[in-house]
C-alpha cells in the first residue's frame, strides 16, 4: 500500500499558477496625482514607489504596476477601470503574462 502511495505522490507534478504584469497606459488627460492615487490604493505602493511608477508611464507610455496571478490582476484592472470612469479619467490598464 505504501509502495503505491509513493508511485501516486511521484507522479503528481504541482505547477505554480502563471504570473501577470498590470501595466498602466499614459494618456494625455489622467493626472499624475490620479496615478499616485491608483497606485497607492488599488495597488498598495508607497508614495515614493507610486511616484517612480508614475514617471515611467508618463516618460515610457506604460508602466508595470504589480505582477500578480490572473484572478488578482484582473479584479486590479477591474478597479482601476471603476475607479477612473467614477473620476472621469481615462486610464487604461491591461495585463500581461510574465
Amino acid at each position: 500500500m505504501n509502495e503505491l502511495k509513493e508511485q501516486l505522490l511521484e507522479r503528481i507534478e504541482v505547477k505554480e499558477p502563471s504570473s501577470y504584469r498590470v501595466i498602466l497606459i499614459n494618456d494625455n488627460y489622467t493626472t499624475m496625482d490620479f496615478v499616485i492615487m491608483i497606485l497607492m490604493v488599488v495597488f498598495h505602493r508607497s508614495h515614493d514607489e507610486a511616484q517612480n511608477i508614475m514617471f515611467e508611464v508618463h516618460k515610457n507610455g506604460r508602466g508595470i504596476a504589480g505582477v500578480y496571478p490572473f484572478e488578482i490582476a484582473e479584479t486590479k484592472i477591474k478597479q482601476v477601470e471603476a475607479m477612473a470612469e467614477k473620476h472621469c479619467f481615462p486610464l487604461r490598464c491591461t495585463m500581461e503574462e510574465t
